[in-house]
């Protein structure tokens, strides 16, 4: 992997997100981080400035302004994004009419409409690289039906594949590279946030990733070339496995194992 220009890391302040900051400055890749929490940022950046350069930007990506003020903060500082992971993100737990609508239109904000502008915004700049590389980091249950309890989380991963797929398409002609890194149920601080860690805790261990280890997988999958990333072993044969399934036993499946970690009300 190329050393040359930054790599800018949404969600870096803890999970996915740092596991990849980590990663690619492990690579020698400089960074670019950004997350609400700049303390934590901040942290991280001090763990890894003794490998590559970091600049911390601090943003909110609810906020509609956000990524516009986020590329302005990044140009003003003079360096390139050679890659975006677009990595923020977060579930709303609960049947979607028994949530008020603010909290779905920040959600769809975090992790759909900001993803489509911030790549919109960089495209420019990771096309004048040779090896330009878009990582967006969806879920396994992008590839899954629909479930209970978490509405909008698996249609904006979902999104998140097709979007992925379209762009590695649209920008082959400069190489630059697109993966949908798709990973199951990852230990992370993901369900304490959302509220749902003692539902989380009822599967068994085997169904667990590591950040560190997913974080590899997409990254070695990007520079492989690969649009879509599912890593560990269980998680691949189980897509293998449900994918040649008719889609009512599909969704009859994940309505019966769904109710069992999640509440819809």
């Amino acid at each position: 992997m190329a050393a040359t220009g930054h790599a800018l890391v949404t969600g870096a302040s803890s999970g996915i997100g740092a596991a990849i900051a980590r990663e690619l400055a492990s690579r020698g890749v400089p960074l670019i981080l950004t997350a609400r929490r700049g303390d934590r940022l901040e942290a991280l950046a001090e763990a890894l400035r003794d490998r590559v350069d970091v600049h911390v930007v601090p943003a909110d990506l609810a906020e509609p302004s956000a990524v516009a003020g986020l590329v302005d903060a990044i140009e003003r500082r003079g360096v390139q994004v050679r890659m975006l992971v677009n990595n923020a993100g977060y579930g709303v737990p609960g049947r979607f009419d028994a949530v008020e609508w603010r909290r779905h239109a920040d959600f769809l904000q975090v992790m759909v409409t900001s993803v489509c502008e911030l790549t919109w915004r960089l495209l420019p700049s990771m096309r004048a690289f040779p090896d330009g590389r878009i990582l967006n980091v969806a879920s396994f249950a992008g590839l899954m039906p629909g479930s209970r309890g978490q509405t909008l989380y698996g249609a904006a991963k979902a999104f998140m594949i097709r979007f992925s797929e379209s762009l590695a398409q649209e920008h082959a002609d400069r190489d630059l590279r697109v993966t949908a890194l798709c990973p199951g149920f990852t230990w992370s601080e993901f369900h304490d946030v959302t509220g749902t860690r003692a539902m989380m805790d009822r599967l068994p261990a085997w169904a667990w990733l590591d950040a560190d280890d997913v974080a590899r997988a997409g990254l070695d999958a990007l520079e492989r070339g690969r649009v879509i990333a599912v890593p560990g072993w269980r998680y691949r044969l189980l897509h293998g496995l449900t994918r040649h399934l008719s889609d009512e036993r599909r969704l009859a499946l994940m309505a019966r194992h769904a109710s069992k970690i999640r509440k819809a009300d």
